[in-house]
């Protein structure tokens, strides 16, 4: 096989120029326990964009389509080594392995996009796929054989295997954390896009009553993938009624999120994109015994739920559109767009 491959780099953080195309990254070569794994498909996300505009940085204070400032530590993890491939949505082929590793060339795999790294006195430590370490943006990807997955028997396409590790690995662990289970009632922000059509399905799965925020344009394709109902965005949400909310919008609805709890509810967040300064009433929190759960650290349990899942046939992601690796400036403006509800999906 060649020693260099195609793939995509971030140079800086910034708008799309940011984001260069080239065709002579040297392909990794695997050490003991690591594996390089041919890239089949990669999923487009919001955290991809997110770091690329550099949004993480605390300097930042508005929602995630308002960064106009340069910033140092836009990443994940604080400041980025640049040039970094991005890409935490990974669907491959083994191609090579390193001493000790169980996984052969052939075999399909993936991984979550948050990758445990538990240390002392930090047991949530965790590096992201694409940011604290280069990602699925180009043919070839080096990843740590502990936190790859086998998908090779599951029926899903590759394009669907790479619409899951972000969006449902995401879903998954807000819906662990808040304790979702069957008969409650759940209410979800962002439904149609791919973190709230994962939670959709999922909390449905589980056998939630569930209740959808999107708008009315894409309120079929929610309450396709099982919500019970919809709620326009903007529109007045019912007090006291849900046993559970899972957000990935924040913003100014915030308060009128913790006001919908029944007392004794739990409000799980993972993103923020209409804004991460929040405003609301501490009264109605701690009076009324509100949990909240910031979400970001995944317990290898909930990714190895998901690929149980998968291999049964028993989830399913809205594909949107296709794209090839070198239109990413395309899919991401289409994805920043929200033209088309689930997910975007590069192919190499």
């Amino acid at each position: 096989m060649s020693r260099t491959m195609q793939g995509v780099y971030l140079t800086k953080h910034g708008g799309p120029e940011a984001l260069e195309w080239r065709d002579d990254i040297p392909v990794p070569v695997p050490g003991p326990g690591q594996v390089l794994v041919r890239v089949a498909a990669a999923g487009v996300n919001n955290t991809d964009i997110n770091t690329r505009i550099g949004w993480y940085s605390s300097e930042v204070t508005g929602a995630t389509d308002s960064v106009d400032q340069d910033v140092e530590a836009g990443g994940w993890g604080g400041a980025l080594a640049f040039p970094r491939i991005q890409g935490g949505d990974l669907c491959g082929i083994v191609e090579e392995v390193g001493e000790g590793v169980g996984f052969e060339p052939g075999q399909r795999v993936t991984c979550p996009i948050n990758l445990p790294r538990s240390r002392p006195g930090h047991p949530q430590g965790f590096i992201a796929l694409g940011s604290e370490m280069d990602g699925a943006f180009a043919q070839y990807c080096l990843v740590q054989a502990d936190d790859l997955y086998d998908v090779t028997t599951s029926p899903l396409s590759d394009e669907e295997i790479a619409a899951i590790p972000c969006a449902f690995g995401t879903a998954e662990n807000l819906l662990t954390r808040a304790g979702v289970k069957a008969g409650h009632r759940v209410l979800i922000t962002g439904a149609s896009g791919g973190v709230g059509l994962a939670a959709v399905q999922l909390a449905t799965l589980r056998g939630a009553t569930v209740t959808g925020v999107t708008s009315s344009t894409k309120a079929e394709i929610v309450q396709g993938q099982g919500a019970v109902e919809t709620l326009d965005r903007g529109a007045p949400l019912p007090k006291h009624t849900y046993d559970c909310v899972i957000d990935v919008v924040g913003g100014p609805a915030w308060a009128d999120l913790i006001l919908a709890l029944k007392p004794g509810g739990h409000y799980a967040v993972s993103g923020a994109i209409a804004g991460p300064m929040v405003q609301a009433d501490l009264r109605e929190i701690y009076l009324r015994d509100i949990t909240i759960h910031g979400c970001t650290h995944q317990t290898p349990e909930v990714f190895g739920r998901l690929v149980a899942l998968m291999n049964a046939g028993r989830i399913r992601p809205l594909i949107s559109k296709t794209y090839p690796l070198g239109d990413i400036k395309v899919a991401q403006a289409d994805f920043e767009a929200k033209a088309f509800a689930g997910k975007l999906v590069l192919i190499p």
